[in-house]
């Protein structure tokens, strides 16, 4: 059973660029098959994550030229993370309170180390872990 975040996490997740433009962002997401992505600067520091709901909102709907906006510009507020060495049940709370279905992963120099996903809990958490959490992100 998993004890932390980094036996929760998947290592190794992608970026996006902040200088990207969602254009190129929304390429990215499509190849890699996902919805979000972390946002990460020059220094390799997390600035934010990315949806595919954030660029229809915030973008599409608004009119605005995806060749022009950047993923920086959708960078909003402070994300939601965890440490690598945060307990597994720690991380499970972080995600159930913020309802969140994917949370960054930092080191002790918050450089982006991985990602954890519902995924991730449903295979490396026990069921029950699962299940508890699954419910906690869906009730809200």
């Amino acid at each position: 059973m998993a004890e932390t975040a980094r036996d929760l996490m998947s290592e190794g997740c992608e970026c996006v660029d902040a200088n990207e433009t969602v254009a190129a962002a929304a390429q990215k997401l499509a190849k890699l098959n996902v919805g979000a992505m972390p946002i990460c600067g020059d220094d390799d520091k997390l600035k934010g994550m990315l949806t595919d709901r954030d660029i229809a909102v915030k973008v599409v709907a608004e009119g605005k030229d995806p060749t022009q906006v950047t993923a920086a510009d959708l960078a909003e507020g402070v994300p939601v993370t965890v440490t690598a060495e945060d307990p597994a049940e720690d991380v499970m709370r972080t995600m159930a309170q913020n309802q969140v279905r994917r949370v960054p992963v930092l080191d002790a120099d918050r450089r982006l180390v991985g990602i954890v996903s519902q995924a991730d809990v449903a295979t490396r958490a026990s069921a029950n872990q699962a299940g508890n959490l699954v419910e906690a992100i869906s009730a809200g």
